[in-house]
């Protein structure tokens, strides 16, 4: 029998994004290992016919949030810790680190259930294996020395992503990310703006001439891509709410540059190796930046950051990286390269 390994990171999409290189090692160091992964719905696509992916588990993450809600919801959990139960793990790697992905270890019964030390929410009381490794890391390492406990010791960091077609976008083209999960995050949208009319146009000293910007995102990012769009005079081309997850990536891919602020999409192309430019302000680009690419990083040198804060009256830290600033680096970026 196949060692049955199940990995829990069910969201978001940046950190299942630092997560793949785990699966990599799993799959290069236990090619003979069955992996499962547990991921919320609505990110699913991402392992879709993943070939290191034998199964996904898809859960609905509501159902956490009003599990005394309805005899449904309790019935919709009983099954999945039913069926978590009758897989027979051997190993659970519990990359989340919060209280749901801790009960979900626990409650396959696997006879190694692994975890941070430090993981927050009580979740270290449902591991067999607790694991100490630095804060001081990069998401994408501190994941990667989990795998000590199950012998697995490797700096190589890979990205597995599952085959995608085409985008069908015409090149060249360059994709911008203007939503971010916290408002903290975003950049001001007349920056965008401002960049996005530089470098299509005039301002761009002719280095990006015809190349076209694709504005992408979730549905809830539309009516911040309208806004920017009608500040563009038609210099870019509005995809946010139109793709999966599987298109998102294909327009990633093609594209010749991204400029981001922190955020999933920033992830997909730093992991695809496409150039990000990412601006950062309360969260940290060591610990979460685009990895391999914390060099292309723009952030303020102000004492409060990085703050982890998701509220702040005046967000002085994305207002203080000018347009200017980007524009520049960017067109640095490609005059060296």
């Amino acid at each position: 029998m196949p060692e049955k390994i199940l990995i829990v990171k069910p969201s978001s999409l940046g950190d299942i994004i630092h997560s793949l290189p785990v699966l990599n090692a799993i799959k290069k160091f236990r090619p003979h290992s069955e992996v499962h992964w547990v991921i919320d719905r609505g990110y699913e696509e991402l392992l879709r016919n993943h070939p290191l992916v034998d199964r996904t588990i898809v859960i609905n993450k509501d159902n956490w949030r009003r599990p005394l809600r309805g005899i449904k919801t309790l019935m919709e959990l009983k099954r999945l810790f039913g069926r978590l139960r009758a897989e027979g793990y051997d190993t659970v790697i519990d990359l989340q680190g919060l209280f749901r992905s801790g009960i979900i270890t626990f409650v396959t019964s696997a006879p190694l259930r692994i975890g941070f030390e430090d993981a927050r929410e009580l979740s270290p009381l449902f591991y067999s294996r607790k694991v100490r490794v630095g804060r001081e890391l990069h998401a994408v390492r501190r994941n990667l020395k989990l795998l000590k406990a199950i012998g697995i010791e490797t700096d190589e960091v890979a990205f597995p992503f599952p085959e995608t077609e085409n985008s069908g976008l015409e090149k060249p083209y360059y994709v911008v990310v203007s939503g971010a999960r916290w408002k903290t995050k975003q950049w001001p949208l007349e920056y965008f703006a401002g960049c996005i009319n530089a470098l299509s146009g005039e301002d761009g000293r002719g280095l990006f001439e015809g190349a076209r910007a694709v504005l992408v995102g979730s549905g809830t990012d539309e009516g911040i891509t309208r806004r920017i769009s009608s500040m563009t005079g038609g210099n870019a081309i509005n995809m946010a709410g139109k793709t999966g997850l599987g298109e998102l990536i294909s327009i990633i891919k093609g594209a010749s540059f991204v400029i981001a602020n922190d955020s999933g999409p920033m992830h997909i192309a730093a992991a695809l190796n496409v150039t990000v430019f990412a601006v950062f302000g309360p969260t940290s680009e060591a610990l979460t930046g685009p990895y391999g690419m914390e060099g292309n990083v723009l952030s303020a040198p102000l004492p409060c950051r990085p703050c982890f804060r998701r509220d702040c009256k005046t967000v002085q830290c994305m207002k203080d990286v000018s347009p200017e600033e980007l524009i520049r680096r960017v067109v640095d970026y490609y005059k060296k390269n």
